[in-house]
């Protein structure tokens, strides 16, 4: 895949939070116009792509581009001209749940643009009716289910029309119809408007069904990436043991720390000589 159709790429990055690494050297590259499904094991390093794209956190090594630019070493200014072009869904839609549905929509609308409110109005009425929720305008947060929540969310992250969207979590907690509408819009989505967009999910089913291209990461770096289809056939073991939800496996159950029995040995051997 060249650079010209990647419209995203990680090149050799390296981040981590003190001594604990988490990327260890990543490359992958998110093809324009596409969905791209990003999944591992939980806490594989998935939403700090996301982070690392977005600017949130800076990558300690490697280059970060989006749309050629490297996103870490951009000025605030140049930074949040960037992030003027990608919308985000948070897990859980993360709505303000002081405001309406309406003013949720309304609000990247009214933060990053000098428009009049008639205009703002009618884009927010659009968008709504994009996600079905045209009438809902003027419930609050706490008066929509959550598969409605997140499609309010969907609705904000497409009001400035991005040209990258990227998704934490848009199923979890979601029961199969919502979770059925919420994959047909992230496709639909991405088809109507031309859109880049990246999902990070668990659920492998819904997302290899509506991915273009799925990469999974394991242990810091590309275990797998390629069509559904060609992920499917990976003979990696982490692969095989996430994609077929396999208990036992590269990932282990346990997280790193001492020994059972240097734990459990030295308080057995001080009760002993007590």
């Amino acid at each position: 895949m060249s650079s010209n159709a990647s419209f995203v790429e990680l090149r050799n990055v390296t981040f981590g939070y003190g001594d604990r690494v988490i990327l260890h050297d990543l490359s992958l590259q998110v093809p324009r116009g596409k969905v791209t499904a990003l999944m591992g094991a939980s806490g594989g390093g998935k939403t700090t792509v996301l982070r690392l794209i977005g600017g949130q956190n800076r990558a300690q090594k490697g280059e970060v581009l989006f749309d050629g630019q490297d996103v870490t070493h951009l000025d605030a200014q140049q930074l949040y001209a960037a992030r003027r072009r990608m919308g985000m869904l948070f897990q859980f839609g993360a709505l303000f749940t002081d405001m309406n549905v309406f003013d949720n929509v309304a609000f990247p609308l009214r933060e990053h643009t000098d428009l009049p409110e008639e205009l703002i109005r009618d884009i927010v009425l659009m968008k709504l009716h994009a996600v079905g929720l045209r009438g809902a305008r003027q419930l609050m947060p706490a008066e929509v289910s959550g598969g409605m929540a997140r499609r309010v969310a969907l609705a904000r992250a497409i009001a400035l029309d991005p040209e990258l969207i990227m998704y934490d979590e848009p199923f979890a907690g979601l029961d199969p119809i919502s979770l059925g509408t919420a994959a047909q819009l992230i496709r639909q989505l991405n088809d109507a408007m031309g859109l880049t967009s990246i999902l990070v999910s668990h659920d492998v089913e819904e997302t290899f069904h509506v991915a273009d291209h799925v990469v999974i990461l394991g242990g810091g770096t590309v275990a797998a990436q390629g069509s559904p289809a060609e992920v499917r056939a990976s003979s990696d073991p982490l692969v095989q043991q996430f994609i077929n939800a396999r208990p036992t496996g590269p990932v282990p159950f346990h997280y790193p720390g001492p020994s059972a029995a240097e734990d459990f040995g030295a308080a057995a051997e001080s009760r002993r000589r007590a």
